[in-house]
């Protein structure tokens, strides 16, 4: 094709696209000045001038423009009727090429004369398609044939198209920003080409076929299982079949795989079967349509989710369906295909799931893993995003509708984007969400959109939720329950730091193997150094991606001593005093008789208010997530026994009453103490979190249940000698754990600031603050090199890529640094997310198919405290040694013992903020705090001693127990009495169980 044809081509297709622009432009102005009732027909004169002017002028060029023709086709859902009856022409009859430039073709590939070749060649083609036309042929041995024979010089005019394809994307784009597919065009030109190679075809068709087990397709098809399919595809034939010369060769050559097919021609074996456009031979054979479109999605479901190799041009043209009972789907064209890797096809899966179950956390999670960046956190509007992908398809009839239901909804988007971003009506059109948007997605998007306009175009409704759920769970099931017995890498493979923890590791398999563990993390600390750091197991029960050791774990009422940590800190920095009525700092707890409760009293569990959050929790379960109105009722509240006199658990009350106090000693934010106190002076950025900030969801493990743990605690009866308040007795616990999974896997409760109960943290971080607390405040040396991703390398709140740092950094520094933070959209309490580590654009994934990473600005984060930091920096400390508490009896504060005696009850399982371990002989060794799911943290002061077992799948203590029993007994260290119980039987019974691990 010359550089003439090229350049009038071109000028075709953009003189039209320009026409078609203006002539709706012009429709859009005239619908203001005429009556209502005359709208709907000026409208659809327009469409179908424009939609005779598109089929005209892609009959003219041919090439590309007829798949994309071919596509508009398939849209009855959301194209006017006028668009959808004049393309599905396209399909299959085109007009032909010459039957000699199809001679010249084969014979050209094979160096054989058409006579030589087939005994029979039938020149009116059986129909021609953008790229080749199709000929029935009978070859030299009998057998019936297709033969696809590309067209001359498409290879040139494909090519051609896309750039001027490309060309109209960029211009639309920048007339109609809300219009912007330069992802889909940027996919498609990289895609498009390997359709023009017909080798590269036959393989595929051979792939496909064996994947869809096509060999056995006379098999009862009633005896499937539900994750297979009951479809046909043609048989490749090979070269040999079909000439003489090439049998010659084959008995000369054992290697005659490469002869299957040329690089533009194409030998397939003949089915006869009918089109799906043919709608009166499908009326006459009886062919059940609902039935076929089922079976044909169900194929491409096969093919995405459990093959991971699937054919992306499901349009009307390429299938049949066989005359034969029980009249069968015939599949065919596999030019354009797409290959997953096994991390993406788990991608997608969590994503078909999420968009299922409304579960924003796994949604937010596979688009991190499949590499789907946003700008902006908007989870409720990527779920609708995502249920659309899933919709159940609506018949053409109800096309309309459709239309105008999801124009209305991305009304809608449009304006939640525009309030939160703060943008104008001009910056909003202009203003894309998605930061990245990979390849893959584009294809299987198109898939699904292609699947749907088929549904409408043969007026049936598919299901999609229905027909594509066992193929979802297909590629999850092969990756969850794998024990360490099934699986090599259940422990995340990185160096053992000690003896022991190559020790601890064959235990951690034991356990895994006796269906113990799901996902589990263990550090441990020892005389201010690293000798354990293990992670093993799986993410959730339907996320079988490996637990890394900055995965981050719901850790429940470990919390609570997090929380109290951060109350002391303020106390060492003369903020606050234990002594002080918290009426004295919180004017508004006054009320209802609480003006003698203390601070002591509250992080000793005697203020008499253990019981506040069950009416709230009662009330309305999500109100734990509303900060402002937790503290007003917490203020509000009556306590129920004199202050001091009797220690009851406040397990959700504690982390409101230590959070009011918090915020009103310091006058800052809850997270704003929680970073400035111990987050970075311990640089555990990224891994400890009272409340998570949106772009960490895809490193969050999920929680299930141990089903068996929750059996026996349901059975015990009331145990008042627990000091537990009336609504957390065992029956009551037993009933919560059974909800909890559910509950705190919601992506509103993980975010909300919960400071009993919703602690998300690695081991590493958590045994890091322990290990720091043991020694007295002393901030340890850095954590182990040997860990990777090193702690404290994520940035701690993830930002999102601003419109400007996706433009190949473009300005300053300074300048990327003040677009993010007024595009920012920042929470009022405690998620001020601009006051963040500063710096250049970095995007990190961590171990290959794992989880992804938001950027952060400076390629490095800062472990300092900020200007305005509350800490002592009068007092006078070593250059080599940082502390994060100054107090030389730190240890009898947190114990509640010697000097701090009188601020707490004597014989009380609490000191000030942390429960108290001791021996069998009843001697305190150290402190810590257990959560609900297993989950703890503890240190032994006086061995240097501490360590941390996160976990997500919940028990009420036993696995824990053994694992901390094991790792002191081989490091020769006293065993808290709270962990003894656990090895002293042979089998967990209800008798160990009858104190859970929950504090």
């Amino acid at each position: 094709m010359g550089w003439g044809n090229i350049y009038r081509r071109r000028m075709s297709v953009f003189s039209m696209a320009i026409l078609i622009y203006l002539d709706y432009k012009a429709v859009q102005q005239r619908e203001k000045w005429i009556k209502k009732s005359k709208i709907s027909a000026l409208w659809q004169r327009a469409h179908e001038r424009n939609a005779k002017r598109v089929l005209n002028l892609i009959i003219k060029l041919e090439g590309l423009w007829v798949k994309l023709g071919q596509y508009l086709s398939t849209r009855a859902d959301v194209l006017p009727e006028p668009y959808i009856s004049l393309l599905k022409q396209l399909q299959d009859s085109l007009p032909p090429r010459p039957v000699q430039e199809v001679s010249q073709t084969i014979e050209r590939e094979f160096g054989e004369s058409m006579g030589g070749m087939f005994m029979d060649f039938v020149e009116t083609p059986l129909a021609t398609a953008s790229i080749a036309q199709v000929h029935r042929a009978t070859l030299v041995d009998g057998r019936q044939v297709v033969v696809k024979v590309q067209h001359q010089g498409i290879k040139t005019i494909i090519l051609e198209d896309l750039k001027n394809a490309k060309s109209i994307v960029d211009w639309i784009a920048w007339a109609e920003p809300q219009y912007d597919f330069n992802p889909i065009i940027d996919e498609w030109c990289k895609e498009a080409p390997k359709e023009l190679d017909f080798n590269s075809e036959a393989e595929n068709t051979r792939i496909v076929s064996a994947n869809l087990g096509c060999k056995n397709k006379h098999e009862d098809s009633n005896k499937k299982p539900a994750y297979e399919v009951d479809v046909l595809i043609p048989e490749v034939i090979q070269a040999r079949y079909f000439t003489t010369s090439y049998i010659v060769l084959a008995r000369l050559h054992s290697d005659v795989q490469g002869l299957i097919s040329s690089e533009t021609v194409l030998i397939l074996e003949f089915m006869d079967g009918i089109r799906l456009n043919d709608c009166e031979s499908l009326e006459a054979f009886g062919v059940n349509k609902q039935k076929v479109v089922e079976e044909i999605t169900r194929a491409y479901a096969h093919q995405i989710y459990v093959d991971g190799f699937f054919n992306g041009d499901p349009h009307p043209g390429n299938f049949l369906v066989s005359k034969d009972p029980p009249h069968r789907p015939i599949l065919l064209d596999f030019g354009l295909t797409k290959k997953l890797s096994s991390s993406m096809k788990q991608a997608l899966a969590k994503m078909f799931f999420a968009a299922a179950e409304g579960d924003h956390v796994a949604l937010l999670s596979a688009f991190a893993e499949m590499g789907l960046r946003l700008r902006l956190d908007v989870p409720e509007q990527a779920m609708e995003v995502s249920t659309l992908f899933f919709r159940t398809s609506a018949p053409a009839n109800e096309a309309f509708e459709t239309v105008k239901n999801l124009s209305e909804q991305r009304a809608k988007n449009l304006k939640v984007i525009q309030e939160k971003m703060k943008l104008n009506q001009k910056e909003v059109k202009r203003f894309n969400p998605v930061d990245a948007f990979p390849g893959d997605i584009v294809i299987f998007s198109r898939v699904l959109n292609l699947l749907r306009g088929l549904s409408s175009t043969m007026n049936v409704r598919i299901v999609y939720l229905d027909i594509m759920r066992p193929f979802a769970e297909y590629v999850l099931q092969v990756g969850i329950n794998k024990e360490p017995s099934v699986s090599a890498e259940w422990i995340y493979s990185k160096p053992i730091h000690s003896d022991v923890e190559a020790k601890l590791r064959d235990f951690l398999v034991e356990l895994g193997n006796d269906g113990k563990i799901l996902g589990i993390q263990v550090c441990a600390y020892k005389d201010g150094e690293v000798i354990i750091d293990t992670s093993a197991g799986m993410l959730g029960r339907y996320d079988p991606r490996p637990v890394q050791p900055d995965s981050l774990f719901p850790v429940f009422s470990v919390t609570k001593g997090i929380t109290a940590g951060m109350l002391h800190w303020l106390v060492d920095n003369g903020k606050l005093k234990l002594e002080e009525n918290i009426a004295n700092i919180w004017p508004e707890f006054k009320s209802n008789g609480k003006d003698l409760i203390k601070v002591h009293h509250v992080l000793n569990h005697t203020s008499g208010l253990h019981n506040v959050s069950v009416d709230l929790s009662s009330e309305n379960p999500l109100l734990i997530c509303d900060w402002d109105e937790c503290l007003n009722r917490i203020a509000l509240s009556a306590p129920e026994t004199e202050p001091g006199q009797e220690q009851l658990y406040h397990y959700l009350s504690f982390g409101w009453l230590c959070g009011g106090i918090i915020e009103r000693a310091s006058g800052k934010k809850f997270q704003e103490i929680l970073e400035e106190g111990i987050i970075q002076p311990l640089s555990i950025d990224g891994e400890l979190y009272i409340g998570i900030p949106p772009g960490v969801e895809s490193r969050l493990a999920s929680l299930t249940i141990d089903t068996d743990d929750l059996n026996k605690v349901s059975g015990i009866n009331n145990r008042p000698d627990l000091r537990l308040p009336s609504s957390f007795q065992p029956d009551k616990i037993s009933q919560l754990a059974a909800i909890t999974p559910a509950v705190f896997n919601m992506l509103n409760i993980r975010r909300a600031i919960i400071p009993a109960a919703n602690g998300h943290c690695s081991a590493r971080a958590l045994a890091r603050y322990y290990a720091a607390l043991a020694d007295g405040g002393v901030v340890p040396p850095p954590h182990s090199r040997l860990s990777k991703p090193p702690l404290g390398s994520h940035p701690h709140i993830p930002k999102f890529p601003s419109h400007e740092t996706s433009k190949k950094q473009k300005g300053t520094k300074k300048e990327l640094l003040a677009a993010l933070k007024n595009k920012t959209n920042n929470s009022e309490h405690g998620h001020k997310y601009t006051k963040d580590l500063e710096g250049g654009s970095h995007i990190r994934t961590a171990s290959g198919d794992t989880y992804a990473r938001l950027i952060n600005i400076e390629t490095s984060s800062s472990n300092t405290s900020t200007t305005d930091s509350i800490s002592n920096t009068d007092e006078p400390q070593s250059s080599n040694v940082r502390k994060i508490f100054n107090n030389p009896r730190i240890h009898d504060a947190f114990l509640g013992v010697g000097d701090y005696g009188d601020l707490a009850l004597p014989n009380g399982r609490f000191g000030l903020g942390f429960k108290r371990y001791n021996t069998r002989d009843g001697s305190y060794i150290g402190f810590g705090h257990s959560g609900m799911g297993g989950s703890t943290g503890f240190c032994d002061v006086n061995n240097r001693f501490a360590i941390a077992v996160t976990l997500n799948k919940m028990s009420f203590g036993a696995t824990t127990g053994r694992i901390i029993h094991f790792v002191c007994s081989e490091l020769n260290l006293p065993v808290p009495e709270d962990y003894l119980r656990f090895a002293e039987v042979e089998h967990d019974t209800p008798q160990d169980l009858g104190q859970p691990l929950i504090n």
